[in-house]
């Protein structure tokens, strides 16, 4: 265990993997701050993180947003974190606080409060000016929390050289009345960790906003889409970094201690924006990093960010308080699963159905071990090799292709075959071509009941339950379905029905184009729908869409509609917009830089050049949510409410929503939005198809080209009585 003191019956943690209430476990974690999200939207996020597959919930807990002044905690409305991680443990799900008390995440000094930052101390050491600040913090978080049931505390974020410290924090905070089974502590970056007091935990990111606007796709992401036993990520946190390379030591080693499973918890769910580098990672990028991971060994998938947020004000990281990248004042939408708004970002699918995997088979994959092959890519450039690895217990197992990845297109592979032995005798797949694009993992000698599947060249989902077990699999685009049991091969059409492949054994394999609309739910229930779906403890499936859901539920032979209680549909229509002021005809190419990286507007100078137009809502009915969902392209976008701003956001070329609920408008309230051009001659760092449109534009880019409202009801099912 990474701690000895506050051990819980049914938690244990062995070199290889978590076991919870007595059973081996994959956990899934996603981070959601609390205090980024409003209090009434607390439970619905965490129905919306259950409905992905996610088990743990993570979230900072930031000083700076809770201790203003000295003296004067809050820990009311959405800063009220015992209500929170009460709502966690209501949803079914477990619970990881992250107490600095320096966070990073992208917070004014880290989290510090600025009486902290400007304390005559020397931070996050064991100076003795600093610790009695760290242990009011600590106090006066534990009074507020009492004593919660939480899965584990992390320590610090990304402390590289202090040891010590953390083996001292760690002494505070228990002092304080702060305990959990597990500690943790990032260990990327060769951070130097006390071996037996934390569990270290990796992180993967396939782009950063971070690195400088001109720099080429760093070794430091490409590494992700690549199967490695090498978890270090040495790009993490590089921007904040600097200041303790030249204080490490020795080298500290890039893989786990063999004491510890390897274990994540910022892996990319997306990733930020700041002003100078705004990437935008898609639902394959994402997903192929996390696949990876998992083909890797990992015992434990944390998520960074799941759900989005927006802060509170003047909170953010800024080159005004000397962060070398200016962020967003407000949104924190991180292009995350569950966006700032709460709508679905397109990886929401594509994760879910590895978590979906997870669920069914992550107690067996616990205990298998992975393995590279033989020949593999000689490095970050090489686009011949194929990317596989195999987890595997020796006499079962599971293939994962990784055939995919950003800014440099793959080619088809043609003709893969693999051979494989496991058990009694070596497997032979037929030969397939691989597609760009295909992240898949194959079963081998995969017991199913009384049954053994030899393979199957389809992505395993799930069991469903039954007198007769039903194997679900998912095709891959291009890639021909077809399996074998006791050395029979067969060819299989994907489709909706199943077929007997063992006398105790049935087979689902689902079409690729159906892959997204593919739900599990709590009760193992397979559903198909392009509604977002949710659901609690109890079960009880929520369809939320813009009109009348349409849910199919698998009952064994194929598909049929799952009944709903009625209600009033919601409706998406364009919404009336006016110009009331024109932007400024000429906008600066730049507007100053710090430490080489272009700073982002003044809030006078945007106010000075940005448009102005005037929105109209159509009336809706209490019961219904609101969103905006914007097209635009330019610089700087700010939506206000009555003249307050309420959220804001960097142009990259993705649609931008707002849930107006949110950000306090009513009926009556005036709506305004502000858009700053971008200058065709900015060296900001864009998307592939941003940069392009830049490129097109004369002098500067403003196009205002669509917004329209979302008016979202949400339906719940109807059971029988």
């Amino acid at each position: 265990m990474s701690n000895d003191e506050d051990v819980r019956p049914g938690i244990a943690l062995t070199s290889r993997h978590l076991s919870l209430r007595g059973a081996p476990v994959i956990p899934v974690s996603g981070e959601l701050h609390y205090s980024r999200v409003p209090r009434h939207r607390w439970a619905e996020r965490l129905r919306q993180m259950r409905a992905g597959g996610v088990t743990v919930v993570a979230s900072y807990v930031f000083w700076l947003h809770h201790v203003e002044r000295r003296g004067e905690p809050r820990f009311d409305g959405n800063l009220d974190v015992r209500a929170f991680v009460d709502e966690v443990r209501a949803a079914g799900l477990d619970m990881v606080l992250r107490i600095g008390p320096w966070c990073h995440g992208e917070s004014r000094n880290g989290g510090f409060p600025d009486w902290v930052q400007q304390a005559p101390v020397t931070h996050r050491t064991d100076d003795p000016a600093y610790l009695p600040l760290v242990e009011e913090w600590f106090g006066q978080l534990a009074a507020a929390l009492g004593r919660p049931e939480l899965l584990g505390i992390q320590l610090e974020n990304e402390l590289y050289d202090q040891p010590g410290h953390l083996v001292t924090l760690k002494r505070l905070a228990r002092a304080a009345g702060l305990s959990a089974p597990l500690w943790t502590a990032t260990a990327w970056g060769g951070a130097d960790l006390p071996e037996d007091e934390v569990l270290p935990l990796y992180g993967g990111y396939g782009d950063g906003f971070w690195v400088d606007a001109d720099a080429p796709w760093d070794p430091t992401f490409r590494d992700h889409y690549f199967f490695s036993h090498v978890w270090d990520d040495p790009g993490i946190g590089a921007d904040v970094r600097r200041l303790h390379e030249a204080r490490l030591g020795t080298p500290q080693p890039r893989t786990p201690s063999p004491l510890f499973p390897p274990a994540t918890c910022e892996l990319s769910g997306g990733m930020g924006t700041a002003y100078h580098r705004r990437p935008w990672p898609r639902a394959l990028d994402v997903a192929t990093i996390a696949h990876c991971k998992i083909g890797n060994g990992s015992a434990w998938q944390g998520y960074y960010m799941y759900a989005g947020g927006t802060n509170p004000p003047h909170t953010q990281e800024s080159h005004a308080t000397g962060y070398p990248n200016d962020m967003q004042r407000l949104g924190y939408d991180f292009h995350a699963p569950i966006g700032e708004a709460g709508l679905l970002g397109e990886s929401h699918a594509a994760l879910r159905r590895q978590h979906a995997f997870l669920a069914a088979f992550g107690d067996r994959l616990a205990e298998m071990p992975s393995t590279l092959p033989s020949v593999r890519p000689n490095g970050v450039d090489d686009t011949e090799t194929l990317r596989y690895a195999l987890r595997s217990d020796g006499d079962s197992g599971f293939l994962f292709i990784a055939w995919h990845q950003p800014h440099f297109p793959l080619p088809t592979y043609r003709q893969a075959q693999f051979q494989v032995s496991l058990g009694p005798r070596a497997l032979t797949l037929p030969p397939v071509d691989i597609p760009a694009g295909t992240i898949a993992c194959w079963p081998l000698r995969l017991a199913v009941g009384e049954v053994h599947l030899d393979w199957a060249t389809a992505s395993v989902l799930t069991v469903l339950p039954g007198e007769i077990p039903t194997l679900v699999l998912v095709a891959s685009a291009g890639i021909d379905v077809s399996c074998s049991v006791d050395g029979v091969e067969s060819v299989v059409t994907p489709g909706f029905q199943p077929i007997r492949l063992a006398p105790a054994l049935d087979l689902l394999a689902l079409p690729a184009e159906a892959a997204d609309s593919v739900w599990v739910d709590s009760r193992r229930r397979l559903l198909l729908s392009d509604d977002e779906l949710r659901w609690g403890p109890d079960g009880r499936i929520e369809a939320v869409g813009t009109g009348v859901p349409s849910v199919r539920v698998y009952n064994g032979s194929g598909f049929v509609p799952l009944p709903f209680h009625p209600g009033p549909a919601g409706f998406e229509v364009a919404a009336e917009f006016e110009e009331v002021r024109p932007a400024a005809g000429t906008v600066p190419v730049a507007y100053g830089k710090f430490e080489g990286r272009q700073s982002a507007p003044t809030p006078e100078t945007f106010d000075e050049l940005a448009a102005v137009y005037r929105l109209a809502v159509p009336p809706v009915t209490p019961e219904l949510d609101v969103f905006l969902h914007i097209e635009w392209a330019g610089d700087v976008g700010e939506l206000r409410v009555d003249g307050r701003p309420v959220t804001d956001r960097f142009w990259d070329g993705s649609p931008w929503t707002v849930n107006l609920r949110d950000v306090h408008w009513r009926p009556g309230s005036v709506l305004t939005l502000h858009l700053l051009p971008l200058a065709a001659g900015s060296t900001v760092s864009l998307p592939h198809e941003a940069h392009q449109r830049l490129l097109a534009a004369d002098a500067q880019l403003l196009d205002l080209t669509s917004v329209r409202v979302l008016a979202r009801q949400c339906f719940v099912e109807r059971t029988e009585p």
